[in-house]
């Protein structure tokens, strides 16, 4: 393929970085767990109208566009996936536009392309407001146009996927027009560049935006969510009622910018911290807070004694990281183990990510992270629940532990210090990333890793034995935990040295199909999973040529999708 055209861009759009060399683009082009492939280019973007310049020569040229923010995604859906493209891959990071502002009092914000939920969280704090999500996808960076793409949900019962009607984005349409919808209920010009300058410099009416422009999250979610005796899951991510434009597209469109909703931050929160050993218990507790208390909890989030000691002994490093250097320093810190990686490669005989190797070395000569009471809840109970109230919801949330302690003497719970909440929801936080350290430190033991974000119907109750035993003999390290209220599971098993991973993800399917499940439930099918036929005809109604993000959910990697 004739590349002037890029060198010709470069000159043209000089604030665009370009990045051509394998060493530099390897960190874009491989996913967190998932995704690897290979790319013509990486364009980083200065400025909305650099964007849009960069994706039109991008489109002209006939390549497959991947618009990548924070690529913290674990199906790998905004990475390239093996080399099977009919045409060549270019990537266009929008991290350096990262802007978020205010709209409607701080009811609502804009956000730019590459505004991290981090930066949105930062931006509110004076408006005592807080973004969709917070602690767990704030912390590692996530963008907020990434959860949106993504239906994501995460650990907050209340506010259900991410989802907005009010967006910017480019389409191409099936004649292989190139055109820029504006839906942001914004006036901003009549043409593209008018339109993305006019935003670049803020030459826009904030007063004009006005909070009946369309949704800008799902107002449904508490009452979805309670509905506890449903045969379907609460959210799942190919939900076609929450499937519009920019929400749930996967990267099938160029999104610019986007207008979420605001939440009240909490004035008073307490955690709670249960231990059984009767999955009973919990049920019981879930159903209660769920169709009895007024207030719903903020968070309920389970945890296997598997994903607790897999999160005590593989992610003590980051851990402490975070702890002692906050969630700020994260992306530094991405960068330079990539660095590290790079340089030590080149060294025969070391394995790989060796930053990795270092850090878990490092983190056990440190003394013991977690508080006393945890510690003991772990060799007293086999599951473990941890409970965020907030206001007044906190002591409906007591009565009912208190209750179902009583009649089932099974298990017990404690009120967290703040020094002990801080440190019970850091520590599930982190736990995200132990099965990929277990695989990489035990990679001559193993054979890879089958992961399953899994939405169980609302009434179902036997999750606890949904796995049969002979699959989990087939696992080096089951780890089981989970958006508890909301009936979303993550199962993660790394499987043993001489294991089929397919054949055990066959066979997960044919269970979960069985019972009515949905998977993915919130990190959208990446190329780990088939989109559904109803969510595959989404994504062609979006993007009829298959320029975009060609070869999510497992569809074809081909022009027009042949």
């Amino acid at each position: 393929m004739n590349t002037d055209w890029i060198d010709e861009l470069a000159e043209r759009v000089p604030t665009t970085r370009v990045f051509r060399e394998a060493h530099h683009i390897r960190r874009f082009t491989t996913g967190i767990r998932f995704g690897q492939g290979s790319a013509l280019a990486v364009f980083e973007p200065a400025s909305l109208l650099d964007f849009w310049h960069v994706l039109k020569a991008c489109i002209a040229a006939d390549c497959i566009v991947i618009c990548q923010a924070a690529n913290t995604g674990i199906t790998g859906g905004s990475t390239p996936d093996g080399d099977e493209y009919d045409r060549e891959i270019v990537i266009i990071s929008t991290l350096k536009l990262d802007t978020c502002m205010p709209l409607c009092d701080a009811q609502q914000a804009l956000v730019f392309a590459g505004g991290t939920l981090y930066r949105l969280e930062e931006m509110l704090d004076p408006y005592d407001k807080n973004p969709h999500s917070v602690i767990g996808s704030s912390c590692i960076g996530a963008a907020v146009v990434g959860w949106i793409c993504d239906n994501a949900g995460r650990r907050l019962v209340k506010r259900g996927p991410a989802y907005t009607e009010l967006a910017l984005f480019a389409r191409l349409t099936e004649q292989g027009e190139l055109e820029l919808v504006n839906h942001l209920g914004i006036e901003l010009g009549d043409s593209p560049e008018e339109m993305l300058g006019n935003l670049d410099a803020g030459h826009f009416d904030l007063q004009g935006a006005t909070l009946d422009s369309g949704l800008a999250s799902d107002p449904e979610y508490i009452q979805r969510v309670r509905e506890i005796d449903s045969p379907t899951p609460s959210r799942f991510n190919a939900d076609r009622r929450r499937l519009h434009e920019t929400s749930g597209s996967a990267g099938k469109l160029a999104v610019f910018a986007v207008r979420v909703d605001t939440f009240d931050k909490p004035k008073a929160e307490q955690v709670f911290y249960i231990g059984t050993n009767d999955p009973e218990q919990l049920n019981e507790i879930r159903l209660r807070l769920l169709s009895d208390c007024p207030e719903l909890p903020e968070m309920g989030e389970y945890m296997h004694q598997s994903w607790f000691d897999g999160s005590d002994h593989y992610c003590k490093d980051m851990f402490l990281i975070i702890k002692l250097l906050g969630t700020g320093f994260l992306p530094r810190l991405y960068s330079i183990k990539a660095a590290i990686d790079r340089w030590l490669e080149k060294i025969p005989g070391l394995p790989s990510r060796c930053a990795d190797h270092l850090l878990q070395r490092l983190a056990q000569l440190w003394p013991d992270h977690l508080p006393k009471r945890m510690r003991e809840y772990r060799e007293a109970y086999e599951h473990h629940l941890i409970v965020v109230g907030a206001d007044t919801a906190i002591a409906e949330i007591r009565q009912v532990l208190h209750d179902v302690t009583r009649e089932r003497d099974a298990g017990a719970f404690f009120e967290c210090t703040p020094k002990e909440g801080d440190a019970a929801l850091l520590h599930r936080l982190v736990a995200g990333g132990s099965p990929a350290r277990y695989n990489l430190i035990h990679a001559k033991e193993t054979n890879g890793m089958v992961t399953f974000d899994v939405a169980l119907p609302r009434n179902y109750s036997k999750w606890h034995e949904f796995l049969p035993e002979d699959l989990l003999d087939q696992c080096a390290a089951p780890y089981r935990g989970g958006h508890f209220m909301c009936h979303v599971f993550h199962w993660d098993f790394v499987v043993k040295a001489g294991v089929d991973p397919e054949a055990v993800k066959a066979r997960m399917m044919t269970l979960l199909d069985d019972i009515g499940a949905k998977y993915p439930a919130e990190h959208n099918v990446g190329h780990l999973y088939c989109a559904e036929p109803e969510h595959a005809a989404f994504y062609r109604e979006l993007d009829p040529n298959n320029a975009f993000n060609a070869g999510v959910g497992k569809m074809s990697k081909y022009k027009h999708y042949h």
